[in-house]
């Protein structure tokens, strides 16, 4: 049931293999940054971000994102630390690491994804993609 509803909605977003992969250990399915526009533009996601917390090294933003009459707030955070045993990103940009979080979490809450097992590449630095 859930492989045919991820079909169903590969197919209404118009996903392609460049937007969708596995998480390397397997247990994850990502969708790429390029995915998630593709998705908020289809659905016609409005989002206004709050920020809720800026510092060098740390940023945490707020997503307010409405589609049709759903609203939802949902966050995102971002700390730069020299590892990622003491950091969640290796990125001086923090603020706007936050935000695509924030993004990435309020599209794939509003159109369902979550439940489905699905997360958005700029989640975690776990989800970035192999090169391999």
């Amino acid at each position: 049931m859930k492989t045919e509803a991820l079909k169903e909605k590969y197919i209404k977003y118009g996903l392609t293999k460049d937007d969708v992969f596995k998480q390397p250990s397997g247990h994850y399915i990502i969708i790429t940054r390029s995915g998630i526009e593709k998705i908020a533009a289809i659905e016609n996601i409005l989002i206004r971000y709050e920020c809720i917390k800026c510092e060098t090294n740390f940023a945490a933003i707020k997503a307010i994102a409405i589609k049709d009459s759903n609203t939802i707030e949902t966050f995102g955070s971002a700390l730069k630390g020299q590892t990622f045993k003491d950091g969640n990103t290796n990125s001086h940009y923090v603020l706007e690491m936050a935000q695509k979080r924030s993004f990435s979490r309020a599209v794939l809450q509003l159109t369902g994804m979550y439940e489905l097992g699905v997360f958005g590449e700029d989640e975690s630095e776990d989800f970035k993609k192999s090169n391999n």
